[in-house]
C-alpha cells in the first residue's frame, strides 16, 4: 500500500474539488481520479498535472479504472447524484444508495489491508453504513466525512459573532450530517473559556449571545441549503474538510474529528458523527463527551431518525 496514494471515485463538482485541494497538499504524492465519464476524469487529471512545477511536492495525477484503486491508502467515494434546490440530504437516499452499492462491489476485491474508505456523498451517514455492510472490512476503515464541515461552519459562525479567530474557537457538531445535527454548546470554548464564561467577561453583548445560540445553529444547519439555492451545489468547503480528514489519516496525526463512524443506539447499528481519533487506520477511538440532558435527547433523536431511514431502505 502506498501511504500517500489517494483514489477519488466520482469526478463531479465535489470529487474534482477534492482532487484540486489534495493537489495543494504536501501529504499526498499520487492522486487517481475515477469516473464513468472517462474523458472528464482524464481531462481533470491532465489539467491538474500541468500545475506540478508550482507545487512544493510534485505529484503523479492520473485517471483510470477501478483497478487503479489497488495500493491506495485512502479511497474517497464522492460518486452520487447532486443535491437539488429544495431537496433534503435524506431525499437523496434511494438513488445514491444504489450508486454506493455499485461502487463498493467494484472495489471490494481491490482494497488492501489498511486501506481506508472515506464516504463523502450524501446522505453520508446512511451511505457510510451501506458501504460498511457491503465491503465487510473493519468499521474503523470505513468512515464518512460526517459533521466535520458542520463543525467548521459552527466555529466560523461563533468566530463571526465574537470577532475571535475561528482557530481559537473549539466546538463540535455531532449526530446526523443533516437536519437533526446537534451542536454541543456544553463542549464549546472560546480562547479556552467556556462559552458562558467568555460571554460573561467579554464586555460586549454579555448574555445576549447566549440567548441567540439557536440562531447561530440555524445558520449552520441551513448553510448548505443557502449555498445550493445560490449556486446549485456545495463543494469547495467540503473538499477542504475532506483534505483535513485525509491529512490526519496519511500523517497518522491522531486528530480529533467529527467523522461518521459505526455506533449503536437501542441495540441497533448506525453510522453518525461523534468526536473520533483519526489516524492511519481510520477511526482509532470514539470519544464520548459528557452531554447535557438536552443534548443527550437531541442526539438520541438524531440516531433514531437515521435508524428509521436505514430500516426504510432495508424494507
Amino acid at each position: 500500500m502506498n501511504q500517500r496514494k489517494i483514489s477519488i471515485i466520482g469526478d463531479g463538482a465535489v470529487g474534482s474539488s477534492i482532487a484540486f485541494a489534495l493537489t495543494l497538499d504536501t501529504s499526498v504524492n499520487e492522486i487517481v481520479i475515477i469516473d464513468m465519464n472517462a474523458d472528464k476524469a482524464e481531462g481533470d487529471a491532465l489539467d491538474l498535472q500541468d500545475g506540478n512545477s508550482f507545487l512544493s511536492v510534485p505529484k503523479r495525477i492520473h485517471s483510470g479504472s477501478y483497478d487503479e484503486v489497488r495500493g491506495s491508502h485512502v479511497v474517497v467515494i464522492a460518486a452520487g447524484a447532486a443535491q437539488k434546490p429544495g431537496e433534503t440530504r435524506l431525499d437523496l437516499l434511494k438513488k445514491n444508495a444504489k450508486i454506493t452499492l455499485s461502487v463498493c462491489e467494484s472495489i471490494k476485491e481491490k482494497l488492501e489491508e489498511g486501506t481506508v474508505v472515506l464516504l463523502v456523498s450524501n446522505p453520508v451517514d446512511i451511505l457510510s453504513y451501506i458501504a460498511y455492510k457491503a465491503l465487510r472490512i473493519p468499521s474503523g476503515r470505513v468512515i464518512g466525512s460526517g459533521t466535520v464541515l458542520d463543525t467548521s461552519r459552527l466555529k466560523v459562525a461563533i468566530s463571526e459573532d465574537t470577532g475571535i479567530d475561528p482557530r481559537s474557537v473549539h466546538t463540535f457538531v455531532v449526530g446526523e450530517h443533516g437536519d437533526s445535527e446537534v451542536p454541543l454548546w456544553s463542549a464549546t470554548t472560546v480562547g479556552g473559556l467556556s462559552l458562558s464564561d467568555y460571554c460573561a467577561g467579554c464586555g460586549g453583548c454579555g448574555e445576549g449571545r447566549l440567548n441567540r445560540l439557536e440562531d447561530l445553529h440555524e445558520k449552520v444547519k441551513d448553510a448548505a441549503y443557502r449555498i445550493i439555492e445560490k449556486k446549485g451545489a456545495t463543494y469547495y468547503a467540503v473538499a477542504i474538510a475532506v483534505r483535513r480528514i485525509i491529512r490526519s489519516i496519511v500523517n497518522a496525526e491522531n486528530s480529533v474529528l467529527t467523522v461518521s463512524t459505526l455506533l449503536s443506539h437501542g441495540g441497533k447499528e448506525l453510522y453518525m458523527s461523534l468526536p473520533c481519533i483519526v489516524t492511519k487506520d481510520g477511526v482509532k477511538r470514539v470519544l464520548k463527551p459528557k452531554l447535557t440532558k438536552a443534548e443527550e435527547k437531541a442526539l438520541a433523536s438524531s440516531a433514531e431518525a437515521l435508524i428509521g431511514k436505514i430500516e426504510e431502505l432495508e424494507a
